[in-house]
C-alpha cells in the first residue's frame, strides 16, 4: 500500500534513465501509488496507452499512471515535471492524440471516475468519469446538465473545453454549470478552484482547454430538473444541400432556444444532408417546427422520425457508436449564417466519408458575456465540425482533404475554431480558439505553470 504522504523531488531516489534518455525514477514513483504504474512490457500496458483513434497507436508514451487518488495525480505531476511530457487522459478523444504524449508519461483519470448526485441538486464527477457515467447517474436522479453526445468521451475534456451539446441553447454550455474543480497544479498542489477562491484560474477552467493549467481530479456542476425530451432527424435526398443549408440557417436563428438541430452535410457527389436534433418539449410542439423547415426548404424530405424520450435516453439517442475510430478532424466557427450557401455545397462536392457539421449556438449560450468565461464564442452562429473518416494509409490524402474544407471556408469568411476540436494544422490556432481572451488565458497559463510542466504542442505556454 502506497504512504499517504506528499513527494517532493528533492527527497526522491537516485533516478533511473528510461529509454527515452529522460531521468525519472519509476520504482520510486510505482511505491508511492495507490493505483498501478505501467511499462512498456507490461500487462496491460497496450491497452491502457491507446487512445479513441487508432491513427495514433504509434503514440507510445514512457509509462502510464492508473491513478485512483489526487494524491496519486500529485506524485505523478512531481516526479515526471520537466523530465518527460506529461498529459492527462480521460476519454482519450483528443484529436491530434495529446493525451498520450510518446514517450511521456501518461496520467490515467479513468479510476477516478465516480458520479454522484447530491440532495440539494449538484452532482460531483470523477475527472476519469465519460458522458455516459454522468447521463446514467444524472438519469436516475431526474436531473440534466448540458454537455456533449459521444457517451465515451470524458467529461473533463468537454467542461474545460467550454461543453457544447443537444441541450445549449436551452440550458448553456457545460461550463456554465460548473461551480468548483479539484485540481493538480505544475508544483503538485490540490486546489479547490471557484470563483471565490481563485477567480483566474477558475474563469481560465471554463473554456481554456484541457492541458493547460494542471489535472483536474474532480468537477462539481449545479444541475437542472431533467425535461422531457424530443428527438428528431428529418434527412433529405442527395443533392438538396444548398436548398436546406439556405433555409436552416435562417429557421435556427429565429426558433426557440427549446430547440436545438444541427446540420449534417455528407460529402459526396453530390453531397447530401440531414437535420437532426433534441427540442425540450413534447412532440406535439416540435412537430410543427419541423414542418415550418420543409416548408422554407421546398424539398420533400427522405426520412422524418420524431420520438418522445426522457433526458438518459434522448442523450443515447445521440451517442454514436462506442467502437474506436480512425479519423482526422478539425473546426471553424460561423459568426453569422454562411452567405453562400451554394459556395459550401462546392466545397464538399466529391468528398466521400468527410462531413461537414454544423451546431447552433444561440439562446442560454448567448446570455453570458464573451469574456465571462474563458470560451469566447458566445455570439457566433453556429460551430462547424470538419470530420472524416481515415485509415493509416489514407491518413494523408484525408487530412490534405479536412484542411482544404478549412482553407475553403475561411475564404468564405468563416474563422475561428473550436479548441475541443483541436488541430494541429489549423492556422493561427491561438487567436481562433481564444480571440480576445487569449491575453488573459496565456498570463494564468503562466501563474500557474512557469516552467512548463505541462507543455505541448498547442498549449497556452507556446503562445
Amino acid at each position: 500500500m502506497a504512504r499517504e504522504s506528499t513527494f517532493h523531488p528533492s527527497r526522491a531516489a537516485q533516478p533511473t534513465t528510461d529509454s527515452s534518455g529522460a531521468q525519472v525514477d519509476w520504482q520510486d514513483l510505482s511505491r508511492r501509488l495507490h493505483g498501478a504504474l505501467l511499462r512498456p512490457g507490461n500487462p496491460g500496458f497496450e491497452d491502457a496507452r491507446k487512445l479513441f483513434n487508432p491513427l495514433h497507436d504509434d503514440h507510445v508514451p514512457a509509462a502510464v499512471v492508473q491513478c485512483e487518488s489526487a494524491l496519486d495525480v500529485s506524485n505523478a505531476v512531481l516526479v515526471a515535471a520537466n523530465r518527460v511530457p506529461l498529459a492527462a487522459r480521460s476519454g482519450g478523444h483528443s484529436y491530434p492524440g495529446y493525451s498520450a504524449p510518446h514517450g511521456g508519461l501518461v496520467v490515467d483519470m479513468r479510476r477516478m471516475s465516480a458520479v454522484s448526485v447530491q440532495a440539494e441538486g449538484t452532482v460531483t464527477v470523477g475527472a476519469g468519469a465519460t458522458l455516459r457515467d454522468l447521463y446514467s447517474a444524472l438519469g436516475q436522479a431526474n436531473r440534466c446538465v448540458p454537455a456533449g453526445s459521444c457517451f465515451t468521451v470524458g467529461v473533463a475534456g468537454v467542461t474545460l473545453g467550454g461543453g457544447i451539446g443537444v441541450l445549449q441553447r436551452k440550458f448553456g454550455l457545460t461550463c456554465d454549470h460548473l461551480l468548483t474543480a479539484e485540481i493538480v497544479t505544475a508544483d503538485g498542489r490540490r486546489l479547490t478552484a471557484s470563483a471565490a477562491r481563485t477567480p483566474d484560474l477558475f474563469w481560465g477552467l471554463r473554456g481554456g482547454g484541457g492541458g493547460n493549467f494542471g489535472i483536474v481530479t474532480e468537477f462539481t456542476f449545479s444541475t437542472d430538473p431533467a425535461p422531457a425530451l424530443t428527438v428528431f432527424v428529418v434527412g433529405f435526398p442527395a443533392g438538396k444541400v444548398t436548398e436546406v443549408l439556405s433555409a436552416w440557417q435562417p429557421w435556427i436563428a429565429s426558433a426557440p432556444r427549446e430547440l436545438w438541430a444541427n446540420l449534417n452535410i455528407a460529402g459526396g457527389d453530390p453531397p447530401g444532408c440531414r437535420v437532426a436534433g433534441c427540442f425540450v418539449g413534447p412532440s406535439s410542439a416540435c412537430g410543427p417546427l419541423l414542418d415550418d423547415l420543409v416548408s422554407r426548404c421546398g424539398v420533400l424530405p427522405a426520412r422524418r422520425t420524431l420520438q418522445d424520450r426522457d433526458f438518459f435516453n434522448a442523450m443515447r439517442f445521440f451517442a454514436g457508436r462506442p467502437d474506436r475510430e480512425s479519423f482526422v478532424a478539425s473546426s471553424r466557427v460561423l459568426s453569422a449564417p454562411a452567405s453562400d450557401p451554394a459556395a459550401v455545397t462546392t466545397l464538399l462536392t466529391g468528398r466521400a466519408g468527410l462531413a461537414l457539421i454544423l451546431d447552433p449556438l444561440g439562446g442560454a449560450v448567448a446570455d453570458v458575456d464573451v469574456q465571462q468565461t474563458a470560451f469566447p464564442h458566445r455570439k457566433a452562429f453556429a460551430t462547424a465540425q470538419v470530420y472524416a473518416t481515415a485509415t493509416a494509409a489514407s491518413e494523408v490524402e484525408t487530412a490534405q482533404s479536412v484542411a482544404e474544407v478549412v482553407a475553403g471556408l475561411a475564404a468564405l469568411g468563416i474563422g475561428g475554431g473550436y479548441i475541443n476540436y483541436i488541430d494541429p494544422a489549423l492556422p493561427e490556432w491561438p487567436e481562433s480558439y481564444y480571440g480576445p481572451n487569449l491575453g488573459r488565458l496565456r498570463s494564468i497559463a503562466h501563474d500557474y505553470d512557469p516552467d512548463k510542466v505541462f507543455d505541448f504542442a498547442q498549449g497556452l505556454r507556446r503562445v
